[in-house]
């Protein structure tokens, strides 16, 4: 029989939701584990790019390591919102629920009825990063995205210098190819596009390429390149700006794109039912702020608009919001307004789409602090997610303390809940057989593949 106790819901297996799960568990709660995909690893599988393969593995294996808890019910290929409501959950009479899911959806490019380009001239940095590190697996059935040289990217936060790399080791890559000089994509990106091209006597424009531009609306020294000070004085501030626009002169350097800085979009270029590029407006940055000047433009006619502007949480049916990101209570636990047993963490709470951000309240690790433009080691990473891992952990202590606030759930009420779990199992195929599960489910890697 199944003993009275606590039990919690945790929508998302992600970093943050493995923590949270882990966390529970080990204060004696038992979990259910809900997770949209096959595999629980979230933005560590879907958007840190497939160069980061030291780093991606070993984050792997810390969620496998947490979820194999046997307090821990994993559930996969079940999405809130699709397969379930928030108020069906919540009839389960759970102790307690924990939004984990993140930041999934990109945000939309600010051009009236841009989206319906979509595919025909434009990409998302979400789907085109998911691509990316996917296609190579043999039986890959998702979408196909077709790079193109002299190709716009607008961003100019971390995630856009990934999108950046992509697009230039892609378009080099099949150059060089077609030029009998195969070479593998993670080669390329070690030694970089320009030591590649030097070694083989070759340039871009040997390669008939002119390479893709990031338009930043801000300025480059506005960057997230370095980190800057809280309240740092006049000189202090003038390092940082040096500090990156060497890293990002450098990183130009590694792989040959170019920069413009100071520019937004404003409208759509449209040529035979396509986009065909963006007109940019002139900004201007002044006391802290960037703003449009209203006057000087241009026009950037290319074959191919991505847009890296960030990524916004997906807005789930009967949970409150407060523009982008669910509206809280409690900022401590991540209670959510109007209900009592329901919390966010995550990038659910800070809506940042990077898993740096994330971390900071939900234990994600970062994804967009790419190890070669900063010139950071794995190690070096592996600190600054250790200086951040606290904080989620911190958080599942806090809303464990609230769970245990409340009075145990009945045996009968405890075997429910199993038994609905076993039924979302069953339907997902997933015996229960955790190593089993992720050994048959997980995609062959690129590496693989190459050392074979």
């Amino acid at each position: 029989m199944t003993e009275t106790g606590h039990f919690v819901a945790i929508i998302g297996s992600g970093v943050a939701g493995s923590e949270a799960a882990y966390q529970l568990s080990q204060k004696g709660i038992m979990v259910a584990l809900f997770e949209q995909h096959r595999l629980p690893y979230g933005k560590i599988e879907e958007g840190l790019p497939k160069w980061h393969v030291k780093l991606r593995n070993q984050e792997e294996k810390k969620i496998d390591d947490k979820i194999q808890n046997p307090n821990i019910h994993y559930i996969p290929k079940v999405r809130l919102g699709k397969d379930f409501t928030i108020s069906e959950l919540l009839e389960w009479q759970f102790s307690a629920v924990l939004i984990a899911f993140g930041a999934w959806r990109d945000r939309p490019l600010p051009i009236n009825d841009i989206n319906n380009y979509i595919g025909r001239g434009l990409y998302y940095q979400n789907s085109l990063v998911s691509w990316f590190n996917h296609k190579h697996e043999p039986d890959y059935n998702g979408p196909e995205f077709q790079l193109a040289d002299n190709a716009i990217v607008v961003g100019g936060g971390l995630a856009s210098l990934d999108v950046v790399k992509i697009v230039m080791l892609e378009t080099v890559a099949s150059a060089l190819a077609q030029r009998n000089h195969p070479v593998d994509i993670l080669t390329l990106e070690k030694n970089g596009i320009g030591d590649t091209l030097k070694n083989l006597k070759l340039n871009l424009l040997d390669l008939s390429l002119h390479g893709c531009t990031l338009y930043y609306r801000r300025r480059i020294i506005d960057m997230p390149l370095a980190p800057m000070p809280p309240k740092a004085a006049a000189e202090r501030k003038e390092k940082v700006y040096q500090v990156r626009e060497r890293i990002l002169k450098n990183y130009q350097q590694k792989y040959l794109f170019k920069v413009e800085e100071c520019w937004q979009p404003v409208d759509k270029i449209i040529k035979k039912d396509r986009l065909n590029g963006l007109i940019f407006e002139r900004t201007v940055h002044a006391s802290g702020k960037t703003s449009g000047t209203g006057g000087e433009r241009i026009r950037v006619e290319s074959p191919l608009v991505i847009s890296s502007i960030g990524s916004i949480p997906e807005k789930i049916p009967g949970l409150p919001y407060s523009h982008e990101l669910l509206a809280i209570d409690n900022q401590l636990t991540g209670q959510i307004k109007g209900f009592d047993h329901v919390f966010a963490i995550g990038n659910a709470v800070t809506g940042r789409g990077n898993i740096r951000d994330s971390q900071t309240h939900g234990r994600d690790m970062s994804i967009q602090l790419m190890n070669n433009y900063l010139s950071l080691e794995d190690k070096t990473l592996e600190k600054m997610v250790a200086r951040n891992e606290h904080d989620t952990a911190e958080q599942a202590r806090k809303i464990s303390r609230e769970v245990k606030k409340n009075d145990p759930l009945p045996r009968d009420q405890m075997a429910f809940i199993l038994a609905k779990i076993k039924e979302m199992q069953t339907r997902a195929g997933y015996t229960g057989n955790y190593k089993k599960w992720i050994k048959q489910n997980r995609p062959v890697s690129l590496e693989e593949m190459n050392y074979k």
